[in-house]
C-alpha cells in the first residue's frame, strides 16, 4: 500500500529566515511565522508556537544560524564569545526539553572547529541542517522498532503530541502509526485531549486525522475507563527528557496514564531519540519541571472558566518513574528494565557505528 505522510513540517529553513508552524493556531488555521531574528525564535519556543522536544532543538539550532548570518565582524574569538552568549540566551527559553540544550551545544561545538568567522558560519549552517536530517531518520527508525512491539489491528493510547509536527517528520510516539500505514496495517489510537493546552485534541487528533489514521479523541479523565473497556494493547508516549535511571519527563498527565496502565496490566512504552536521553541527569528528581502561566488553566479559547484571583498550580510536565515504563524505544533499539546500565550502552554503540 502506498502512503505519503502529509507534508506539514514544524520548521522550514530558508537561508535568511525561518518558517515556523504556529502550533498555537492549529487546528483552525495553518499559519507559518516568518522568523528573522533570534529573539523571535526564543519567543516561538517560549510561547509554544513551536513545541515538541526535537522540533524545539531544530528551531533553536536554526535560530543560531539566523543570528550568524546577521553577525558583523571578522575576529573569530569575539564571534565565538558572542555565539556563546546567544547559546545561553536560547537556553533560557524552556527548561525541561533536553533536546534544546543538546542542539545548541552541537552548534557551538561545530563553530569551535573553525579557523575563521566565515568558516564558522558555514559549519554552523551545515550542523543545523544535519540535526534536522538526522531527526527525520531517527524518527523513522523509532517507528520501525516500536512497530515490532505491536501487531496489525492493535488499538493504542497516547497523550500530548509526539508526531510529525513535534519533530522533523514522523514523530516519536506517532511514528509507528505512519510506518504501519505504509505497511498496510490498521492501527487505531485513542488520543487524550491533554489539558490545559489541548495538544492532544488540537494537534494529535488533527495530525492523525489529516493522514488517514484511525483516531478517537477522549478527555483526559476518560483514560482509565477507555483503557479498561476498549481492549487497548499498549500506551505509547513521547518524552522531553529521559534521566539516566530511565525516569521520564513528559507532558503533564503522563504519570497518571502510566499508573493506570500498570494497574490494568497494559504495556507502557516511551518513544525517545537518544538526543532526549540525558545521562547527566541521574533521576527524575533532578529534572527541572517548567511551570507555565496561570491563564492556561483559568482560560479556555480566550474565555475565563475559573474565578478571578484563584490560585493556580500549572506544571507543564510530570515524571514517570522507570518502574512503570515497559520499554524505551530509541533509534538504536528497544531497552527494557535496568535502564541505568542499558541506556549508556546505546551511546557506546552510537559512537562506535
Amino acid at each position: 500500500m502506498s502512503f505519503t505522510q502529509t507534508e506539514i513540517s514544524s520548521v522550514r529553513y530558508r537561508g535568511d529566515h525561518l518558517l515556523i508552524l504556529d502550533q498555537q493556531q492549529l487546528p483552525e488555521h495553518t499559519v507559518y511565522l516568518n522568523v528573522t531574528k533570534i529573539e523571535h525564535v526564543w519567543d516561538a519556543i517560549s510561547k509554544l508556537n513551536v513545541r515538541g522536544a526535537p522540533a524545539i532543538g531544530i528551531a533553536a539550532a536554526f535560530g543560531l544560524v539566523i543570528w550568524t548570518k546577521q553577525y558583523k565582524g571578522e575576529d573569530l574569538p569575539a564571534f565565538l564569545a558572542a555565539l556563546q552568549k546567544q547559546h545561553d540566551y536560547l537556553a533560557t527559553s524552556r527548561p525541561t526539553a533536553v533536546n534544546l540544550f543538546w542542539a545548541i551545544r552541537r552548534i557551538t561545538e561545530a563553530a569551535a572547529k573553525a579557523e575563521s568567522v566565515a568558516q564558522a558560519v558555514s559549519l554552523i549552517e551545515l550542523e543545523a541542517l544535519l540535526i534536522q536530517k538526522e531527526d527525520e531518520e531517527t524518527c523513522r527508525k523509532i517507528g520501525e522498532h516500536a512497530l515490532s512491539l505491536l501487531k496489525n489491528g492493535d488499538a493504542l493510547m497516547t497523550i500530548c503530541n509526539a508526531g510529525g509536527i513535534a519533530t522533523a517528520r514522523y514523530g516519536t510516539a506517532l511514528a509507528p502509526f505512519y510506518i504501519a500505514k505504509e505497511k498496510g496495517w490498521n492501527l487505531s489510537v485513542y488520543a487524550n485531549e491533554t489539558r490545559p493546552v489541548l495538544q492532544g485534541s488540537r494537534l494529535t487528533a488533527w495530525e492523525l486525522q489529516a493522514n488517514g489514521i484511525d483516531v478517537t479523541l477522549i478527555t483526559d479523565n476518560m483514560a482509565a475507563h477507555t483503557l479498561k473497556t476498549k481492549n487497548i494493547a499498549a500506551v505509547i508516549v513521547g518524552c522531553d527528557r529521559v534521566a539516566a535511571n530511565g525516569d521520564t519527563a513528559n507532558k503533564i498527565g503522563t504519570f497518571g496514564l502510566a499508573l493506570q496502565a500498570k494497574a490494568l496490566g497494559i504495556p507502557f512504552y516511551v518513544a525517545s531519540p537518544l538526543s532526549t536521553v540525558d545521562l547527566e541527569t541521574k533521576s527524575g528528581d533532578d529534572i527541572p519541571i517548567e511551570e507555565r502561566p496561570a491563564k492556561e488553566v483559568t482560560h479556555l479559547a480566550g474565555k475565563r472558566i475559573a474565578p478571578e484571583g484563584i490560585k493556580v498550580f500549572n506544571p507543564a510536565f510530570d515524571v514517570t518513574p522507570a518502574q512503570y515504563i515497559s520499554a524505551i524505544v530509541t533509534e538504536k533499539g528497544i531497552v527494557t528494565g535496568d535502564y541505568k546500565n542499558k541506556l549508556p550502552k546505546l551511546f557506546q554503540e552510537d559512537q562506535s557505528s
